[in-house]
């Protein structure tokens, strides 16, 4: 297919997908979609927290002074969010897998493993700080791992 005939392609589907848009009139009567929330879910909420949590849980390749010997399994990873996130947690978050590498400070290269990224929104208290230190603690006693990564922001949300 010619640039030419392709580009003309592109523009027909752009242009076609415009036409379905539907836009109601200003005059149609029909009102805006509202914001509307609750104490746990708020329309508009500030002073809010996005926490990343990142846990290793593939086997270490890499030099180290404790190598992981086995990955942890689907299912030990769903127990652990069953047991410890979920309960302190039980409104939402989301988890990505991931591969991530980091090297210890005797080392000359770097460990990697795979990975899964926790991501909680919440507010900005101390009981949610200390229910993330509690997520982190368990979570180090169950693997033996020395330390699971907590990235932090402030953000402001909108459910």
């Amino acid at each position: 297919m010619s640039m030419r005939a392709l580009a003309v392609l592109v523009s027909c589907l752009c242009i076609s997908a415009c036409g379905t848009l539907r836009v109601p009139a200003a005059d149609s009567g029909v009102a805006p979609a509202a914001m509307q929330g609750d104490a746990a879910r708020p329309a508009n909420a500030t002073q809010w927290i996005r926490s990343e949590l990142y846990f290793g849980v593939g086997s270490e390749d890499g030099n180290a002074t404790r190598v992981q010997e086995q990955a942890v399994s689907e299912q030990q990873w769903r127990d652990f969010l069953d047991r410890e996130v979920t309960p302190r947690f039980p409104d939402g978050l989301t988890v990505f897998d991931g591969y991530g590498q980091w090297r210890f400070h005797d080392a000359t290269t770097p460990n990697r493993l795979k990975t899964k990224v926790l991501v909680i929104l919440h507010e900005d208290t101390p009981q949610r700080r200390a229910d993330i230190e509690a997520i982190r603690s368990a979570w180090k006693n169950m693997t033996l791992h020395e330390s699971v990564l907590w990235s932090q922001e402030k953000v402001d949300v909108s459910f």
